[in-house]
């Protein structure tokens, strides 16, 4: 005699990252797809003049090199350069390329390009440099408003120090700065409430592809604690600092949290079990939709 008979974890699939998004939706207030409006200045009109910041001492490696110049001992991370008009040259395929000239009030510098004047798109960045007209026209936007923060990573305004703040609390814009090599925008804020703290977090520019590290990724227009009504203050303060405690539910977990990086679900008889887990071996453990055991 033989019998059957079926468990419910005899398979229990994992959920890949790609169904992580579909699956734990988020109920949040909608912004305009673009808080900020992109900065346009092609390089046809670029005025003599213009500001740039160096980001990194790798900008040599991007500039001619030339007899009067020891330009290996140049530091230019820091240093601001300024735009000192363009000329051409005839290259080997017989276009007229562009070599634009650059100044820092010591010495003069060459960017070679194998584009004519008319093939710069409008959206023309030379790598290392950030363009000071785009931070100012970011500035302008933003300085002195009140916005509410959604990151918990934060960098301090004194030695870039990452530290781990709030998050969905109000803050001030105060400043904005060049940025890095990577994300050309450093805004600078302090937050409203008791806690006074002054920070900054790097941003890509507006109208960038670097999406996830743009102004409306990290900060909102509107208070996000108005999409929850449901969830209590004392929880709510939990979820700001980043914290999950048991019995709360999947939506808040991961606004705590975010979005885990693997999902799998463990049916029993008993009821509906799932885990998820996080970067650095953190998980959380559900049973049918409250958090019962998690580490961090």
């Amino acid at each position: 005699m033989s019998s059957c008979f079926f468990t419910g974890v005899e398979h229990t699939g994992t959920i890949t990252d790609k169904e992580v998004n579909r699956i734990i939706t988020e109920l949040e207030t909608h912004q305009p797809a673009s808080a900020l409006t992109a900065y346009v200045d092609s390089l046809p009109s670029w005025r003599i003049g213009k500001r740039f910041y160096a980001t990194d001492d790798q900008l040599r490696l991007l500039f001619e090199r030339t007899a009067d110049i020891d330009i290996d001992t140049i530091a230019f991370a820091g240093k601001y350069i300024t735009y000192n008009g363009y000329e051409t040259a005839t290259s080997i395929s017989g276009v007229k390329a562009v070599n634009i000239k650059f100044g820092d009030g010591t010495h003069n510098y060459t960017y070679k390009t194998s584009k004519s004047i008319d093939q710069f798109s409008p959206d023309f960045v030379i790598p290392l440099l950030v363009d000071m007209d785009m931070v100012e026209h970011v500035a302008a936007q933003i300085v002195g408003h009140e916005v509410y923060i959604k990151t918990m990573i934060w960098y301090s305004e004194q030695d870039d120090y990452l530290f781990r703040g709030r998050q969905y609390i109000p803050v001030k814009i105060v400043d904005v700065k060049p940025g890095n090599k990577v994300l050309p925008l450093k805004v600078v804020f302090e937050t409203l409430d008791s806690e006074a703290q002054r920070a900054f977090v790097w941003i890509s520019a507006p109208g960038a592809t670097m999406h996830n590290r743009d102004f409306d990724s990290l900060f909102s227009l509107a208070n996000p604690r108005n999409g929850y009504p449901d969830i209590t203050d004392t929880r709510w303060k939990l979820i700001t600092a980043g914290n999950v405690e048991e019995d709360m539910t999947k939506e808040e977990c991961r606004l705590a949290l975010g979005n885990p990086k693997r999902i799998t679900p463990a049916p029993d008889q008993q009821g509906m079990r799932e885990y998820w887990y996080y970067d650095g071996g953190g998980y959380l453990y559900f049973v049918d939709g409250l958090l019962k055991t998690f580490r961090r």
